[in-house]
This record gives structure tokens, C-alpha cells and sequence, in this order.
């Protein structure tokens, strides 16, 4: 049997909190779902704009939109300042939208990441100055670290607006307003907005100001495909208010209210925008929009979104289209040359440990080990993270592959590449980007590191899940040495997987209108996990696909007819091809073929539990 944790352990309706007995009515295990991540009452699952939290909770809010409401008002030049991901690129495009409406004279500038790097860095400024000559810069996820930007800019006269998301321990920057929610001295109850979600609330309450006063204005709220799909892409955690957002801007989506670009972008990847779905913005779009960014530069991506001519907006579809396929095709290769590092790490950790027994000396083995391949640097600490750096990776994808490399290993895992491909002598500088697991809050485990060796780390940022950092290269080793000193600190559970379930279906459950409708249930995903089930099923038959698909045909108890499974990825040679019954953690989905749908199982882990 696999092992699984329940998410939630009752099966008997009368068991289930009150406020949700009535859900339980129509669907037990919808019920069982909405109790399994903390739902105690219908309330929390209502999705009406009125419910958002106030923007005036936010700090700095109001000052932000007065001074906005001026510098429409005086004609006054606002540069953007977004970052190159699909965040940045959302809340970019918002800004652009609506201050346009409303009157604005407002461009936008996107730091190319392989020149520039990261926030509103003093180069950036002079770059806008040269280009621009702004009166105000206005940062759209990114800027909460800008220090010595914010000075540059207030040098020559100019107003600094910062809205962000990331997080931070440090005063805030000197700017003339400050919008983040987690920025010190900030109430606001949700700490999960994203970029563009700090944007819409900005541009919402500047929209409601300039109204009241009879002013130009916009509704904001026709904007929220943009909000959505920014929401998704950066991993956002759905609590109700995110939810909200996200909800809205699926809807809109679904009826072609949305921006030209959307449209085109999927049509490029074959999806109908009537049947996207909340996942759709993270694996179809986002990734699409976040490829200018990691090939190219970030500006084709907001072009995208604010075009109004549809040719136009299919060219650049096009464009993103082919730059994500280059993308995967480095990634690809990045990854197997990742996995080749880990792999030879390991294989070393295992022959020393047979050679040199199990003595007490060997226990530094566990925490640190450190390999040049050629022109490689690795770390794979055993239980504990994986570290690599090549000089001839892209930064463009490190995120990616180290995404990669923790789901695969269920690791924080780093991956570093040069900052410049041209300079990667020992005093070139390097950039990171971390992916990490539950329990390991990747951007303070970061900063302690920071905090121990002051002379380490040049800048960090992120989040609990997600960071970026930059070092110099011969600083690699010292920083994964401190990085594991940090990791050796916390407890053993916390690097053993648990893997969750929603338990078992009931026979009825196994039918394309309960799929259909467990998708349009609420807004699923980080921090509100989609639903996923386990249960034993008789091995009907089954395929082996392109020597790397498992296809399965399957049995369940009071279902009259065989059910349909897929696993990708599976390591065949692991197969039973006795198998007569297995215990599959799955997910239900919708497969479409030649214009028909049927149900299918999404299977992410199986065990074989009975032999022919």
C-alpha cells in the first residue's frame, strides 16, 4: 500500500462541521474536500467582489494614489518599472491599461535580467531617465529592496511609487510611497497578494478616488484576466481574498472578455478559453508569457497583453510560442545534465560509505559534499538539498530546473549560472534560483545565511517557496557549506514527504459530470490543493506508451464500466506485468479525443498490490 496521509478523516456526514452538512447533501465528498482544507463555513467560499478586504487596510495605499491622482491630473511623465516574470508582466500591463484610461501619459520599462538583473537598481533608473525623463516611477513587483535605486531616482528630482509583494526584514526604502503588504508595519489580512494583486488594489482605489471627484476614471474590476493569470503564475497562495481575484478573472476569460492576447495565446496552445480552468493560467499561459523573459526580453510578453489588434496580438503569440519551445529545449538539456551531477554525487556518496564502513567519521558525508565536474560545481548534501552550478547554464531557466530537481528529489534545491556567460572567472558574479519544500522557508533560511557570513551573498530576495540570490563564484563553495549549516539545524520530518489524499471516491464519483464539476468548484491550487484521491482498483489491462507511459485499464467496486488511467513519466522497468490489483493516488480529469471526452485517472503514485 502507498503510504498517504489524509487531508481530512471522517467519513460520515454527521461528523462534518455544521456549516458545511449542507454541501454534503449534494456531494459528501465535495464536503469532505471543503473540510479537509480548513472551510468552516459557507462564507469562506463565496466568491462576490464584495468580499475582497478593503484596500485601505493596505499601508501607504492612500499616498500612493494621491500622489498618482496629481501626476494625471498635471500631466505629469510615469514610467513603470516591472520585473521580467509573468507577475511583473501582468502588473505592468494593468498599470499601463488603466492609467491609460484614466488619462495618464505613462510608458513602462522591463529590466533585461542578463544586463541589468533584478528591481529598481540605480542603472535601471539612469537607462529610464535616458530613455523616459520621467517625472514619476511607479515599480510594479519588485522595488521593496531598492534602496540605493530609490536615492538615484530622488537625486534627480523624481517621485517613487513602490508596489511589491516580496518579502522583507529591513526597513523600506525611502520612496515617496510604499504599497506591500508584507512590508513591516503593514495589517493587511492577506500577505498572499502577488504583484498584480497589490496593482489592482492601487489602481482600484485611484480609479474610485478619481471618480468620486468626477474625474477620469476606469473600472478597474474589467482588468481581473490579467490579475488571474499573474495570481497563478507566481504561485500565489489561494486564500479566500486570491481566490476571489482569480475567480473573476477565469470567468471573464471563459466569456472572451479578456484581453486580445490571452485569446492568442491560446489559440497557439489549442485551448478552448470556454473550458480553462485555474491550472490552465500556471501550465498553459503563464509559462508562455514567462518565456520572453527567460530567452529574450519581458517587453514581447507585455506587448502581448496590451495590444488591441488581434494580428498583431497573434504575431506575437507566435513569437512567445516559439521562445518557449526554445525554452523547454534548453531546460530539457539543463535538466538531464542536473539529474547526470546528482546522480554522480550519490553514486560517490555511496562508495564511500562502503568503503569507509559506517564509522563516526563519516558523518560530515551526510551534510556537505562538494564536486568539480569539469566545469561543474555540485553540492547534494544527502537528506538535506541539492546545489549546482555549470558555467555554461542559462539563468534564463535555473528556476525551472531547480523546481525540477526538488519535485524530482524533495529537496530545497539551487541552481546558479553565470550572470554573464562571457565572465566566469572566480570574481564573476553568479545568480541562484531556489525552489524549496514545506517547512523549509527558503528566503529566511537564505538570510540566516546572509546574516552569519555578511561578506557571502551580494543581494537575495523571495519568498517561503521561491527565492533568487547573486554571489561571486569563488563564494560558491563557503555559501553551500553555510546554506547546509542552516538545513542541519531543522528536523529530520521535515525533509520525509508526505504525501496527502482526499481518500477514497464513492462509485458515483467516477463520472464526467462529477470531474466537471469538482473543477468548477472553487479555484484550486497552491495553498488551496486541488482535490486528489486514492484507491484500489483491479488491473484490467494495460500499455506501455513511447517506452515511458503507463496506460491502465481499471476496475472499481459498484462501477459497471472499466476506468481509464494514464501516468506519465513512469519508469517501466518498476512495472509488474503480473499486476492484478494496485493502489493508485490520482487525480480525476477530462481526456479529449477526436471531439469525445471521457473520464480519466491522473495517477502520481502507484503500488502494486496483488500478482497474476
Amino acid at each position: 500500500m502507498l503510504n498517504l496521509t489524509p487531508r481530512y478523516t471522517s467519513t460520515r456526514i454527521d461528523e462534518l462541521p455544521d456549516a458545511l452538512q449542507p454541501f454534503a447533501a449534494q456531494s459528501f465528498t465535495l464536503a469532505r474536500l471543503y473540510a479537509g482544507r480548513g472551510i468552516t463555513a459557507p462564507d469562506e467560499l463565496e466568491t462576490s467582489l464584495s468580499g475582497l478586504l478593503p484596500a485601505e487596510a493596505l499601508h501607504g495605499v492612500t499616498e500612493a494614489v494621491r500622489l498618482l491622482d496629481v501626476a494625471i491630473d498635471e500631466r505629469q511623465r510615469i514610467l513603470i518599472v516591472g520585473d521580467f516574470d509573468c507577475d511583473g508582466a501582468t502588473s505592468t500591463a494593468l498599470m499601463m491599461r488603466a492609467l491609460t484610461k484614466m488619462g495618464a501619459v505613462v510608458d513602462f520599462l522591463v529590466p533585461d535580467r542578463f544586463k541589468y538583473g533584478y528591481g529598481l537598481t540605480p542603472e535601471i533608473v539612469e537607462l529610464g531617465i535616458e530613455t523616459f525623463q520621467p517625472d514619476m516611477i511607479v515599480t510594479v513587483d519588485n522595488g521593496i529592496s531598492s534602496h540605493e535605486g530609490v536615492v538615484r531616482a530622488q537625486a534627480d528630482g523624481i517621485t517613487v511609487i513602490i508596489t511589491d509583494h516580496h518579502l522583507t526584514t529591513k526597513e523600506t526604502p525611502p520612496a515617496e510611497a510604499v504599497v506591500n503588504p508584507n512590508q513591516l508595519g503593514c495589517d493587511f489580512a492577506s500577505k498572499a497578494l502577488v504583484g498584480v494583486g497589490v496593482a489592482f488594489y492601487v489602481l482600484g482605489r485611484l480609479a474610485k478616488l478619481r471618480r468620486e471627484a468626477g474625474k477620469s476614471t476606469v473600472q478597474v474590476s474589467q482588468y481581473l484576466d490579467l490579475v488571474a493569470l499573474g495570481t497563478i503564475a507566481d504561485v500565489g497562495v489561494l486564500d479566500k481574498n486570491n481566490r476571489i481575484l482569480v475567480h473573476h478573472g477565469l470567468s471573464a476569460i471563459r466569456q472572451g472578455r479578456c484581453c486580445m492576447g490571452i485569446l492568442a495565446l491560446l489559440e497557439q496552445a489549442g485551448r478552448d478559453p470556454k473550458q480553462l480552468h485555474a491550472q490552465d493560467f500556471g501550465f498553459v499561459l503563464g509559462p508562455r508569457i514567462n518565456a520572453a523573459g527567460r530567452m529574450d526580453n519581458m517587453r514581447i510578453g507585455i506587448e502581448c497583453l496590451l495590444t488591441e489588434d488581434w494580428s498583431t496580438a497573434q504575431r506575437l503569440a507566435q513569437e512567445l510560442e516559439q521562445l518557449n519551445r526554445t525554452r523547454r529545449h534548453v531546460e530539457g538539456e539543463m535538466r538531464a545534465q542536473a539529474d547526470s551531477i546528482v546522480q554522480a554525487l550519490a553514486n560517490e556518496d555511496n562508495n564511500d560509505n562502503s568503503t569507509n564502513g559506517d564509522s563516526d567519521n563519516n558523518a560530515s558525508n551526510d551534510d556537505t559534499i562538494i564536486q568539480a565536474v569539469s566545469t561543474a560545481k555540485a553540492s547534494n548534501s544527502g537528506t538535506r538539498s541539492i546545489i549546482l552550478y555549470q558555467d555554461d547554464w542559462h539563468q534564463g531557466v535555473i528556476g525551472i530546473v531547480a523546481g525540477r530537481l526538488k519535485e524530482s528529489h524533495y529537496l530545497p534545491s539551487i541552481v546558479f549560472a553565470p550572470a554573464d556567460t562571457e565572465q566566469t572567472d572566480e570574481d564573476s558574479a553568479i545568480k541562484g534560483s531556489a525552489r524549496s519544500i514545506a517547512g523549509v522557508h527558503i528566503r529566511d533560511a537564505i538570510e540566516q545565511v546572509a546574516e552569519r557570513y555578511p561578506d557571502l551573498i551580494s543581494h537575495f530576495g523571495g519568498h517561503a517557496m521561491a527565492a533568487g540570490l547573486t554571489l561571486k563564484r569563488r563564494n560558491f563553495e563557503a555559501f553551500v557549506t553555510a546554506f547546509n549549516e542552516v538545513m542541519a539545524q531543522m528536523d529530520d520530518e521535515i525533509f520525509a514527504e508526505q504525501k496527502f489524499t482526499d481518500g477514497p471516491l464513492q462509485a458515483s464519483d467516477f463520472s464526467l459530470w462529477f470531474a466537471e464539476h469538482l473543477a468548477d468548484a472553487s479555484i484550486w491550487g497552491h495553498g488551496f490543493a486541488p482535490p486528489i484521491f486514492d484507491g484500489v482498483f483491479e488491473v484490467l489491462s494495460f500499455k506501455i506508451l513511447k517506452d515511458k507511459h503507463l496506460k491502465l485499464s481499471l476496475r472499481y467496486p459498484d462501477v459497471q464500466y472499466p476506468i481509464e488511467a494514464i501516468c506519465f513519466n513512469f519508469d517501466n522497468e518498476a512495472w509488474d506485468y503480473r499486476a492484478k490489483q494496485v493502489h493508485l493516488l490520482f487525480q480525476l480529469d477530462i481526456n479529449e479525443w477526436n471531439g469525445k471526452q471521457s473520464l480519466q485517472l491522473m495517477v502520481k503514485d502507484l503500488a502494486v498490490l496483488e500478482q497474476g
